[in-house]
């Protein structure tokens, strides 16, 4: 292993005989001209053609890779790396690898990620026929402009599969994702975690390939990009359309419980019970997401959020059995009302203005003790039994 390399450029690899030397020989001789003491490794993952003695003869480093997918092979080659820097980029020449220095000059700024963009809102270039039309101007910049919306991250071209980055950073993100997603995920991860960034723009060529197509599979992995959005930010993906939902809740309680005609229709009791469906559902999205950032805190998803943190079982309990103790009194209002009417006929219209309410505000409170609860599982920290046991060894063998 050599500590002083400065650069490695991972490439992930399945049957790439095509284009895998092009891609190696551009790599080796931009470190070469600008003087970057670095490596080139091929993460292969299962290729059956010539690829793996293509790198070899040209001095790159080859790993086998057994677990696979796009995201798995290059978790493994960045693993088995020894640079302080990594450039990741496909093997298919797509991406010109004399571009290097480029990324080598901001990663020595102090810049943890440096994002390749090859669409033109960020100074790059697309050559003819070297990105399907939906993907240049459907779904890279649909995504790219979601990742600005939801993580405020100044990124042009999130799919991008050029990039470099310190290998510090990588060790930070624990990264999982074993698929086309992986390069998301970093992008995503890099934000939560405060990562500088910077944008390098390049130029896309057409695949060089000629023994088969690209790995990508459009529909596939543009739903598993999305789905990982979804993952990673629970406060789009349940706190706001739970705080719409309750919104839109508190408005049909103003207008049904004094009964207001809108257009010569009386908001009623109906309105009511749908208010109440709503404020249900936003209450649920609410508690999900407390439950969710939580779970990906502890897990490392996601930095801890500071004001959940502080939060305890006992109040969110607390919380609960107030609410639900509120509804049982207005439930208990109407019996004390059926109770003085002999156990004969209500006026409906004015005690489900009482029912309603209550049963939602018990069904609120029941929910809140219950999440309360699961939170209280979700914080609970593992204890590091390998740890404890060698440190009382320790102690035991100094007496």
């Amino acid at each position: 292993m050599n500590d002083n390399l400065e650069l490695s450029v991972v490439m992930p690899c399945l049957n790439e005989a095509d284009t895998l030397g092009i891609c190696i020989e551009k790599a080796l001789r931009a470190m070469s001209d600008a003087g970057i003491n670095g490596e080139v490794l091929i993460a292969d993952n299962g290729s059956t053609d010539a690829s793996k003695s293509i790198a070899q003869s040209l001095g790159a480093r080859t790993i086998d890779v057994a677990e696979r997918g796009y995201g798995a092979a290059l978790m493994h080659g960045i693993e088995a790396s020894h640079g302080k820097y990594v450039i990741m980029g496909d093997a298919d020449d797509s991406y010109d690898f004399l571009a290097i220095p480029a990324f080598v000059e901001r990663l020595r700024e102090g810049y943890d990620l440096v994002q390749g963009c090859r669409l033109p809102r960020g100074g790059g270039r697309v050559m003819p026929g070297a990105m399907p039309f939906l993907h240049r101007w459907f779904g890279n910049p649909a995504l790219s402009w979601l990742v600005r919306q939801m993580f405020r991250i100044p990124i042009n071209d999130v799919y991008c599969g050029m990039r470099g980055f310190t290998r510090d950073l990588y060790d930070r993100l624990d990264l999982r994702s074993p698929g086309m997603e992986f390069a998301t995920e970093m992008i995503i991860k890099s934000g939560l975690h405060d990562a500088t960034m910077s944008q390098v723009p390049i130029t896309l060529h057409p695949d060089g390939r000629k023994n088969h197509g690209p790995h990508l599979r459009t529909f596939r992995d543009g739903w598993r990009t999305l789905r990982l959005f979804l993952v990673f930010s629970p406060k789009w993906t349940f706190f706001r359309p739970g705080l719409v939902l309750i919104g839109v809740a508190a408005i049909g309680y103003a207008l049904a419980i004094p009964q207001v005609r809108i257009g010569g229709a009386a908001l009623d009791v109906h309105t009511l019970l749908v208010a109440s469906l709503a404020g249900l559902l936003g209450w649920q999205c609410v508690l999900l997401a407390t439950l969710a950032r939580i779970f990906a805190a502890r897990e490392g998803m996601m930095p801890p959020h500071d004001r959940l943190e502080k939060l305890t079982v006992e109040r969110g309990l607390i919380f609960g059995l107030i609410a639900a103790a509120v509804g049982a009194v207005l439930i208990g209002a109407v019996i004390v009302q059926w109770y003085r009417a002999d156990f004969g006929r209500l006026d409906y219209p004015q005690t489900m203005r009482l029912v309603v309410p209550g049963v939602t505000l018990v069904a609120i409170g029941f929910q809140t003790a219950m999440a309360a609860l699961m939170a209280g599982v979700l914080k609970m920290h593992r204890r590091n039994f390998s740890t404890t046991q060698s440190s009382e060894d320790a102690a035991g063998g100094s007496r």
